[in-house]
């Protein structure tokens, strides 16, 4: 294995890596390294500013805006690495560090963006964008860094400008304790269960899997915790109903019970920060603020989307809601009120009755290495990509895989990084993420090393890991956002990859689920683990039959979770109030279930309050929209027609934000997209 070389004093940080395609070198990094590198990186940076503000020539694109573009290596080394791992193999050491570097960090940043003599500069170079013979690339990237200052306060008055700097420091403070709050409280909820009664109705792949958890921890009996795979599969097959209950409690009343991670203060704080900052930028509200700059570029379009679909799907959800109670009230053989926390265990049971599947017929069907056979498979059938294990490459935790990427001819196009399973350190959810975006510089094209990390079943002792259709959806869901990472051809690496507006990167990721309803595909790569059958035509029919099983609840569920988005940032007055009562009325028009009055997703809600989609929670049924419409196509030229592809990866993955994404999906599909093709699909036209 190739490894840097590097003495004690030397910190792994401070120059570029020696490893193989300049791979983060996991095996010598020490959490002792990251501050003294966030210290000198972030000197380093300043002085590369500096060296801007002072040069005596007149702006240019070159001096200002690509000096700009290439400042700050060493910073973007130790971010990239650190907060990478933060969400992925974290540690109490790792988050007290997060806290200590948070306003450090955030006072580095405002330091750039309210440099007048910075702002000076770059505005220049911005006013004669188009009189000074740029390309439109570099139009591009001028805009953006404009736009960035003008939203960073750069245009505010001396006064404006530290209470901008206040503000923001204050407000990156609290979305970071609101996500470590949400991880710590996650991991520390365990559900132990010593008695065989308590088992009754889990499926073998549960229990193993609760043993498995159990044992490694030392304990005797089966563990349930509030990792994916534990929750989702009790509270699918359990028929503990109180236990049912229990487990649905610890998980939506996660930051609102009071005590150390208890995160309602901070949901307060939060949205009332943003809104501070949207009116001292001159905006009425956050999402003013933050929509200007999408695709549906302000709350009108945004709630013109979500009542649309709310009208569209609200009927079919309300009888499928129906459907269900009538089925739990005939299984049980007496009235059953139900609960959310019987949705998914009948619901199950009904689609079983109905079309006959469930995840535990076809799980022997998915197993991890033939998926990931069939993923990777699809992207080499749609655009000729070869995926090469390469042992050589450091990895930070031993089930982490890396692969060589390469095109068609063997020329090497991305490290990618696979980290599949639960494990204390990691937050929940899946996601897609890069240590390195790609840009061309000096003629030389210095291509990404991208990331996807997910909690999938892990495997226990007698079977391999076993994956439910859901995690084989999110497995293509997280690829599809790989490949608009790992497939980029800019210029720029502010405009490369998913650098994309929040309404448009789900594009991507969204079109990638559609091929796992195809039997075509599926006969790819679904067989059995054990004998090596493929699936039958009869259980590939099932799926394909229920693919739209729910689909208007599901549907209204994912428009609940916009509305409350947007109602928290569409606030124009400082909010004191009661956050479960501020969730329960914004989310009342697609409320299917009955209300538990404890419950709260706000506190949890991590997405808007401490990632990156607030005022953007829409985003994914806005990509929903353009998926169906872009996958039509697909299916009027033949799923793995390589002309399709090759214009969408041309047009779209790599195009990232070097144009209006409008444009570059109508360069696509000929036309902008219907919302008709998601209503069909769904079998609601």
């Amino acid at each position: 294995m190739m490894t840097i070389t590097a003495t004690a004093e030397e910190n792994p940080f401070s120059r570029p890596f020696d490893t193989p395609h300049g791979t983060a070198p996991f095996n010598e990094i020490k959490i002792t390294h990251y501050e003294p590198a966030f210290g000198k990186a972030m000197a380093e940076h300043q002085a590369e500013i500096d060296r801007i503000t002072t040069n005596t020539v007149a702006p240019t694109f070159d001096n200002t805006i690509a000096a700009m573009e290439h400042s700050g290596e060493m910073l973007n080394r130790v971010s990239s690495v650190f907060f990478n791992l933060l969400g992925s193999e974290s540690n109490d050491e790792m988050m007290e560090i997060s806290q200590r570097l948070s306003p450090k960090l955030s006072e580095h940043s405002n330091n750039i963006n309210l440099n007048e003599a910075l702002f000076t500069r770059v505005k220049a170079v911005y006013d004669a964008r188009h009189t000074s013979g740029l390309t439109p690339e570099q139009i591009r990237l001028t805009e953006k860094y404009y736009e960035g200052f003008e939203n960073s306060g750069a245009t505010l008055s001396a006064e404006g400008k530290e209470k901008y700097r206040a503000l923001s420091m204050e407000l990156s403070k609290a979305t970071l304790n609101f996500g470590q709050n949400n991880l710590r409280e996650t991991n520390a909820y365990e559900m132990l269960l010593t008695n065989e009664a308590d088992l009754a109705g889990l499926p073998a792949s549960v229990t193993d899997a609760a043993a498995a958890k159990a044992k490694a921890k030392g304990r005797e009996g089966w563990l349930i915790d509030l990792s994916a795979p534990s929750y989702i599969g009790f509270m699918k097959y359990s028929t503990r109903r109180d236990l049912r209950q229990k487990l649905y409690m610890a998980y939506n009343t996660k930051g609102v019970s009071g005590g150390d991670y208890d995160n309602r203060e901070l949901v307060r704080q939060i949205v009332n920060l943003r809104l501070e900052i949207a009116n001292l930028l001159g905006y009425a509200s956050y999402s003013d603020y933050v929509l200007k700059n999408r695709m549906a570029k302000n709350a009108t379009g945004v709630f013109g989307l979500l009542d649309r679909l709310a009208t569209a799907f609200g009927l079919v959800a309300r009888d499928e809601v129906r459907s269900v109670a009538a089925f739990a009230t005939e299984m049980e053989g007496k009235q059953v009120d139900l609960q959310p926390w019987d949705w998914s265990f009948y619901a199950d049971k009904l689609k079983d009755d109905r079309y006959g599947v469930n995840d535990e017929m076809t799980r022997p069907y998915f197993e991890l290495e033939h998926v990931k056979r069939g993923v990777f498979g699809l992207a080499t059938s749609l655009y000729g990509l070869q995926f090469v294990p390469n042992p050589n490459i450091q990895v930070y935790h031993p089930e982490v895989e890396a692969f060589d990427v390469l095109d068609e001819e063997g020329k090497f196009l991305s490290v990618l990084y696979t980290d599949f399973h639960p494990r204390d350190g990691k937050r929940s959810g899946a996601w897609m993420s890069s240590f390195k975006s790609q840009y061309i510089q000096d003629g030389i094209d210095s291509r990404p090393h991208i990331t996807i990390v997910m909690n999938f079943t892990r495997p226990t002792a007698t079977k391999p890991a076993l994956l439910t259709f859901d995690e084989v959806e999110t497995f293509l869901h997280e690829f599809g956002h790989a490949l608009h990472g790992m497939l980029s051809r800019s210029t720029y690496e502010t405009l490369s990859g998913t650098s994309v507006y929040r309404d448009f990167v789900e594009l991507p990721s969204h079109i990638m689920e559609n091929w796992l309803t195809e039997k075509e595909y599926l006969d790819r790569f679904a067989f059995h683990y054990e004998t090596g059958e493929k699936m039958p035509d009869t259980l590939l029919q099932k799926i394909i039959d229920a693919s739209n099983y729910n689909a208007g609840y599901l549907t209204l569920r994912q428009l609940s979770f916009g509305y409350l988005d947007m109602a928290w940032h569409s606030l124009t007055e400082p909010y004191s109030g009661d956050v479960r009562d501020f969730e329960q009325e914004a989310m009342a028009r697609v409320q299917l279930l009955p209300v538990v009055p404890d419950a709260c997703m706000s506190t949890s809600f991590g997405h808007i309050f401490s990632g990156g989609y607030a005022a953007g929670y829409y985003s994914y049924k806005w990509a929903e929209v353009m998926d169906a419409d872009a996958f039509s196509l697909f299916k009027e030229n033949g799923i793995f027609d390589r002309a399709t592809a090759d214009s969408f990866r041309r047009n779209i993955l790599e195009r990232g934000n070097t144009e209006e994404p409008i444009e570059l999906y109508k360069r696509f599909r000929g036309r902008e997209a219907s919302v008709e093709a998601l209503l069909k699909r769904s079998g609601v036209n």
